[in-house]
């Protein structure tokens, strides 16, 4: 379909780089590295560094191996260096990254549309045993992450892994990285339209390609079907969003451009209806756009949303169509609005089939091997075997018969896995946070777990859909920008005058319903001793002056500043 990375400019007609000139496109012509990311990245593919490990650094050890594959091409692979213990909060931004690394290493494993057979659960909380110490955090991109990875260790996860079809391939780096898809794809009653087809696809014909595996940045991606909107789609690179064309039936609207961090843009929607056997052709050809004509010079400007934002979404569109697809794309409908507010899937749901899913949650994402392999044994002893893995940090129980239900809500909640959360449990999301994070400046999964028994305690009869997200940088990995209280990760002085750890407060941010970043308050900071009062505090004063119905994101918006404070 689209050039090659190696002259991608082979096939595309010479543009006028304009303000452009010297971004590092190689559509433009620009293939001379700017910067040490893109050096190492011409001088050897990641994805060639699992032979290395295999043969050498798992064999020789940590000291073994290449820093441009340790802090690099080993990304390919799902492997980052952890954060050496002991390391506090204020020397993240001082020391080099070599004072930084642990011998140590997260290990993402890649989990697309969030599908899991229990045996695959079951090897995986294994795995976390004898490898990870029993960790086991799940993400809210649908992977699982282990921390404390040993490199010697890494061949046989991975024997392991792929014996029961699952993989580490392009979990990070400049890649594309998992692709998100519905939970209750192919199961679920209002269904629009099941995109487990083109995930499959996608899978087989771009991931470990290396024609795509040297991007720019990170690529993410996200498809689904179902009108809870139930995948962030808004703040992916690319989406497939289920909507029915009144003459052609059931498909996808195309979305691109959309991510957070600490340049935040939701992402725009191109007007083009995608039947389900093009989608993989479409995905082909917006990624290319991005290998092709993205910025490489800056990598703080590398991310697709830059150029969509430079090029807008007529240009995008255009240079789709006419250099990559060949063919016009269909226009149609936007995607209608959700009608529920929250879209995890928690709780006990009817599938179409007469069976039924169950949702639980977990403490903001952590769990253990323990857990997941006993998550697999409750599910297999009430008939299911097939398990889903969640955009917010949960996971889904599928295909359990009407008489198992009661058994298996007693069996999950036993574990301390709550289907029918409160609303701080279900709607509170953790990072990975300063204990493993080298980008971290304080604590989240600890802080998010204390801070949902407090909340529970203080006002147990709160019961509005409430989403508290809880980062421990600027990069918002748990969405702080789109939460209705989002809270980010610095140091802040207390009422001593010392510096602590705090949160600097976004509020009134949404997905799905009125999709939009939250509001900061000029000065508005609170330390994480001070978390519990702050929100107490605020929470109460939304119910004081809350009009009938009003969301707290639409209340946070208008509320003066006295009442947010």
């Amino acid at each position: 379909m689209a050039a090659t990375p190696q002259n991608p400019a082979a096939e595309t007609p010479r543009r006028k780089a304009s303000r452009h000139r010297g971004e590092g496109q190689w559509a433009a012509g620009h293939f001379t590295p700017l910067n040490g990311n893109e050096q190492f990245k011409k001088d050897d593919d990641g994805l060639n560094v699992r032979t290395r490990i295999e043969t050498i650094y798992s064999k020789r050890g940590f000291q073994s191996i290449d820093p441009n594959d340790l802090r690099g091409r080993m990304r390919w692979w799902g492997l980052y260096t952890q954060r050496k213990p002991g390391i506090d909060g204020g020397k993240t931004a001082i020391l080099e990254p070599e004072e930084l690394d642990d011998e140590y290493f997260m290990l993402r494993v890649r989990i697309d549309g969030g599908r899991l057979t229990t045996a695959q659960l079951r090897v995986i909380g294994e795995i976390s045993q004898e490898f990870a110490r029993g960790t086991a955090d799940l993400t809210d991109r649908q992977n699982v992450q282990y921390h404390w990875i040993r490199i010697e260790d890494v061949p046989e996860i991975w024997n392991r892994l792929e014996a029961v079809g699952l993989s580490t391939t392009e979990a990070c780096g400049d890649t594309p990285r998992v692709i998100l898809g519905s939970p209750v794809a192919g199961i679920a009653e209002d269904e629009i339209i099941d995109g487990t087809p083109a995930i499959d696809e996608i899978q087989r014909r771009i991931i470990g390609d290396q024609a795509f595996s040297n991007l720019p940045r990170k690529f993410k991606s996200a498809i689904s079907g179902s009108p809870l909107l139930d995948v962030a789609h808004e703040i992916n690179d690319i989406a497939f969003v289920g909507v029915v064309h009144p003459e052609h039936g059931p498909g996808f609207d195309l979305w691109v451009g959309g991510g957070l961090s600490t340049n935040p843009k939701i992402g725009q929607r191109l007007g083009a209806w995608v039947p389900l056997d093009e989608v993989p052709d479409v995905y082909e050809g917006v990624i290319s756009i991005f290998r092709d004509y993205g910025y490489r010079r800056l990598r703080t400007r590398a991310r697709l949303k830059f150029l969509v934002a430079d090029w807008g979404t007529e240009k995008f569109r255009q240079v789709l169509e006419t250099e990559y697809l060949k063919r016009a794309l269909i226009d149609g409908p936007a995607p209608d609005q959700p009608v529920e507010r929250w879209r995890d899937h928690v709780g006990v749901h009817r599938q179409k089939d007469g069976l039924y899913y169950v949702g639980f949650a977990p403490r903001v994402g952590r769990v253990d091997g323990t857990t997941l392999t006993k998550i697999a044994e409750v599910a297999e002893a009430h008939g299911s075997g097939r398990v889903r893995t969640t955009a917010e940090q949960k996971m889904v129980v599928l295909d359990v018969a009407k008489d198992q239900v009661d058994s298996l809500v007693a069996g999950l909640e036993a574990l301390d896995l709550a289907v029918r959360p409160s609303p701080f449990r279900r709607g509170t999301m953790a990072c990975t946070g300063i204990e493993y994070c080298k980008l971290a400046i304080v604590e989240t999964k600890a802080r998010g777990a204390s801070l949902i028994d407090e909340l529970e305690r203080r006002i147990p009869e709160f019961d509005e859909p409430l989403t508290i997200n809880i980062n421990g940088c600027p990069n918002a990995c748990a969405r702080i920008q789109v939460a209705d209280i989002g809270l980010k990760g610095q140091l802040v002085l207390n009422a001593d005058g010392e510096q602590v750890e705090g949160y600097q407060v976004h509020l009134g941010g949404a997905l799905g319903l009125e999709a939009g970043f939250g509001r900061k308050v000029r000065g508005l900071k609170v330390t994480s001793d001070e978390l519990p009062d702050y929100i107490e505090r605020v929470l109460t004063r939304f119910k004081e002056e809350r009009e009938d119905g009003e969301r707290f994101a639409a209340w946070a918006s208008r509320a003066s500043e006295e009442s947010l404070s």
